[in-house]
């Protein structure tokens, strides 16, 4: 007899309290597997970001395909080259004075940990947190891969480097300043990577994108290569493997998302979303007879304020939260036809999202392996970590 999904994670966390985090691992390694498929035999790195369970990044780094990992925060980077990672590429400009002068005063953590800088600012800061005569520091430079036509900018607020000249002058600067070393380069492409494919004019302005980017990737990689050896080229994120993985001029891409598939990317044409994580809350009161109010669910994601921010009810189907109210701290009502058969004591099942951020409300996850639960396994938090 065929069981459903839902049964069979229910089945597995029945005697686990609400509210829980759950991971399917059969859909997370599918979805691992085919990350490496679409990146066609570029090495894809792990976004922590979008995890941040530390069990979930060392398997997934174990896998073919999979090396090394993109960090959020260099105090991240840190504790995890100390835990015995060698290759992580934090992918946001720091200020934290005091991880900077952690990772100049450890040889390995400098040899593991590539810093992310976009202008002479990110420089000086570092220079003023370690002094003058700091030792040497790994750096990749981040160019702006947004698409820009006139006024108008399509894609995230990144790095004031977008040009081919800019790039090269920033090389140079960075080339010319005592203590640093550049390694790498990074593009992120949000306008394609992080759209799904809602519409004929979303695609063809992804299309239009992509093209631009390609030629202008590659022109500032050959002009920086004149500058420095770099041994990072990295692009990409979950929703454009395929599309930036053709481009001969990067060596790496990036995926993290993917791996748990939350809800902003249901929509895409090039992959199936597999849903991998969960959370459930329980039934606590009934104030009517279609509205069922359930302890606690108020994990909005972060970025602009709209519907596509907030966790979406998938078990039992049918139910949806209501828009006065939305997802509470301490209580989520949702409405629908399934919410008259929902008893004081049941269950909602949730998807979040984005990836990773649902991991900042629970100390544990539920790694469910076909119908039984395998083990209990420590996020970021339960780890006594919390770097945002």
């Amino acid at each position: 007899m065929h069981v459903s999904a839902h049964d069979r994670l229910l089945a597995a966390t029945a005697d686990r309290s609400a509210p829980l985090a759950v991971l399917d691992a059969d859909a997370l390694w599918a979805n691992a597997d085919d990350l490496v498929r679409r990146a066609a035999e570029v090495p894809v790195r792990v976004a922590s970001k979008s995890v941040r369970v530390r069990s979930v990044i060392d398997r997934t780094l174990a896998r073919d395909g999979f090396a090394g990992i993109m960090s959020y925060s260099l105090a991240e980077s840190n504790w995890l080259v100390d835990l015995g990672h060698d290759d992580v590429l934090l992918a946001y400009p720091t200020a934290d004075v005091a991880a900077l002068r952690a990772l100049a005063s450890d040889d390995r953590r400098r040899a593991a940990i590539t810093l992310m800088v976009d202008s002479p600012a990110s420089l000086d800061l570092i220079t003023s947190a370690l002094g003058p005569n700091h030792p040497e520091i790994r750096v990749c430079l981040d160019v702006d891969a947004s698409l820009r036509l006139g006024p108008v900018h399509l894609g995230v607020r990144r790095s004031p480097v977008h040009s081919v000249g800019q790039a090269r002058r920033m090389a140079h600067t960075i080339d010319d300043r005592p203590g640093f070393r550049l390694v790498g380069l990074m593009f992120y492409d949000a306008q394609i990577a992080g759209l799904p494919d809602s519409s004929p004019a979303v695609r063809l302005v992804k299309a239009r994108s992509n093209a631009e980017l390609h030629e202008r990737r590659g022109k500032v990689v050959e002009a920086v290569r004149c500058i420095a050896d770099l041994e990072i080229v990295n692009a990409g994120g979950t929703g454009s493997l395929e599309v930036t993985g053709d481009d001969p001029s990067i060596t790496e891409l990036t995926a993290g998302s993917g791996l748990f598939t939350p809800t902003l990317f249901d929509g895409y044409n090039a992959f199936e979303a597999r849903p991998a994580a969960f959370y459930v809350l329980s039934v606590v009161r009934k104030p009517t007879k279609d509205i069922a109010t359930l302890f606690s669910g108020g994990y909005i994601a972060s970025g602009a304020t709209n519907k596509n921010r907030r966790p979406t009810p998938v078990w039992p189907e049918g139910l949806s939260l209501i828009d006065t109210e939305g997802a509470g701290e301490v209580q989520t009502p949702v409405r629908g036809r399934p919410a008259e058969a929902l008893r004081v004591g049941d269950r909602v099942w949730f998807r979040h999202a984005k990836a990773g951020e649902l991991n900042e409300r629970f100390a544990e996850i539920h790694v469910i392996d076909g119908d039984r639960r395998v083990e209990t396994v420590a996020t970021y938090r339960g780890e006594g970590r919390t770097f945002g």
